[in-house]
């Protein structure tokens, strides 16, 4: 099993930046690919950006890949999600979550009920 804990969220005006964290611990980490996805109040989950398990392939959802940067660490068991530019329709509870797959650089579905562990979250808000 993977326990998941993401941190860095916060309150911050449109325009600005934070960067989450998202700790993982039990099984090898480096067997996982790692999403961040986000869910708004009174909306669907939605995939924000996976990053493969060695870390040389990423993919992003559009309204994000300009503005968002996925990033990870092995040797510390870190997955990071840098924002920014920030905008208030990115206001969400933002997680991560880890897809067993098998290739060094294979991208994992981006839908969330593929991936098998997930935090509990980290509240992110954007004011206008």
């Amino acid at each position: 099993q993977v326990q998941l804990v993401e941190s860095g969220g916060g309150l911050v005006q449109t325009g600005g930046s934070l960067r989450l964290s998202c700790a993982a611990s039990g099984e090898t980490f480096s067997r996982y690919a790692m999403g961040w996805f986000r869910q708004a109040p009174g909306k669907e989950r939605e995939f924000v950006a996976v990053i493969s398990r060695r870390g040389g392939t990423t993919a992003y959802a559009d309204s994000m890949k300009d503005r968002f940067t996925i990033s990870r660490d092995n040797v510390k068991n870190m997955v990071y999600l840098q924002m920014n530019s920030l905008k208030p329709e990115d206001t969400a509870v933002y997680y991560c979550a880890a897809n067993r797959v098998i290739g060094l650089e294979i991208l994992p579905s981006r839908l969330g009920r593929l991936y098998d562990y997930w935090g509990q979250g980290t509240q992110v808000t954007v004011s206008s």
